[in-house]
């Protein structure tokens, strides 16, 4: 009995551990159940996020590919617009050396402005001064050619004989109007002359006599006229050494020119007067040679045969003498200075012609500038 019971014993503990491995293993099944639950719930929630992840990589894929059209795109455009800045940049200094080129240009044409206004104000005042020169001068003529119509300086007499000569052509002129002396011996001459400056040259003793009566009937003076026909020479110069000596300059008649009509009528009044050049020499030439023909000097002094001296202040405001050289001295002056002024003005218009363009020219450039300064700017 006590081996049954014993072996009950056994039995009842064997069955008592059976049952708790059996409760073991329930538990284990139950949290194996549970955990396969879970992993199953843990199965299907991945497979949801591995959708959600499949269905965001296809939209990725879908994004990168059209961001890689978008960056080709770009890429593209990239190359574009480097060509077009580079052609920008390229236009761009084309502009600004264009504007530096024009500026230069502009400054140029500004000073060749300034250059040529300047010019033309030196140019205007030369012609104005030019101007008055040559009124100046035309009036003098005029004053010298009215002065040598009116035979002013000559006695009335004279002036009322060539009144006549018009009606007259026998009456030839006046001693002075019919010679032609060097500026320099015009003194000499007009001093070796005297009076017979204002001699009446006729062609004959009859034209003398008529215009003679005409004086004396009108009362108007008395004058001394010189016919061709009767007046000659009085005879050569005879001291011929004296042409030698120191400070002679010539006989009188051989510094004179004048018509070959008048060539005996001159020799006639100066045929026998020695210029010298100053007193000290005529002196020591009348000494020599015995005080025995007369003398003048280019200053004027006269000395006659005899010894007589006539000399002092030489003034003689009528001229008689160089008016006709005057007359020619200042037409040949006057058409000098027309000439001058004509070349001054064809000058002053071409400058002002010149400057007119160059102002056309700034224009047309400041404006073109300011095209190009708006290109630079864009």
């Amino acid at each position: 009995m006590k081996e049954t019971g014993a072996g009950l014993g056994t039995q009842e503990e064997k069955l008592a551990n059976i049952e708790l491995s059996i409760h073991e293993c329930e538990e284990a099944v139950e949290e194996g159940k549970n955990e396969i639950i879970e992993l199953l719930n843990s199965r299907a929630n991945t497979k949801g996020e591995a959708q959600r992840f499949d269905t965001l990589m296809e939209q990725i894929d879908i994004r990168k590919a059209s961001i890689g059209q978008k960056l080709l795109s770009l890429k593209s455009e990239e190359i574009e617009l480097a060509k077009a800045k580079e052609a920008a940049e390229k236009e761009y200094q084309r502009v600004t050396d264009q504007i530096a080129a024009l500026k230069k240009q502009n400054q140029e044409l500004e000073a060749a402005v300034q250059g040529l206004s300047q010019e033309i104000a030196k140019q205007n005042s030369q012609l104005e001064l030019g101007q008055r020169t040559l009124n100046r001068e035309e009036s003098r003529l005029e004053s010298l050619k009215n002065i040598t119509e009116r035979y002013e300086g000559y006695g009335n007499s004279i002036r009322r004989v060539m009144e006549q000569k018009g009606k007259n052509p026998g009456i030839h002129g006046v001693v002075a109007d019919l010679i032609e002396v060097q500026k320099d011996y015009e003194i000499a001459v007009e001093t070796a002359l005297g009076g017979s400056i204002q001699n009446i040259v006729t062609d004959n003793e009859d034209t003398a006599k008529r215009m003679i009566d005409f004086l004396k009937k009108n009362k108007y003076g008395r004058a001394t006229f010189l016919p061709l026909s009767s007046v000659s020479a009085k005879g050569d110069f005879t001291q011929k050494e004296a042409l030698k000596e120191k400070g002679a300059i010539g006989i009188a008649s051989s510094l004179v020119g004048t018509a070959s009509s008048y060539k005996g009528l001159v020799q006639y009044l100066l045929g026998r007067v020695l210029v010298v050049d100053n007193i000290d020499n005529a002196i020591a030439i009348a000494r020599k040679y015995h005080y025995s023909f007369r003398m003048v000097t280019k200053e004027g002094e006269l000395l006659s045969p005899g010894g007589s001296m006539t000399g002092g202040a030489f003034k003689n405001n009528s001229n008689l003498l160089g008016r006709r050289r005057e007359i020619e001295e200042l037409e040949e002056s006057i058409g000098l200075l027309r000439k001058d002024i004509e070349g001054m003005q064809k000058a002053l218009e071409q400058n002002r012609s010149l400057r007119n363009e160059k102002r056309d020219a700034i224009a047309s450039l400041l404006e073109e500038l300011r095209r190009e300064s708006v290109a630079q700017n864009t």
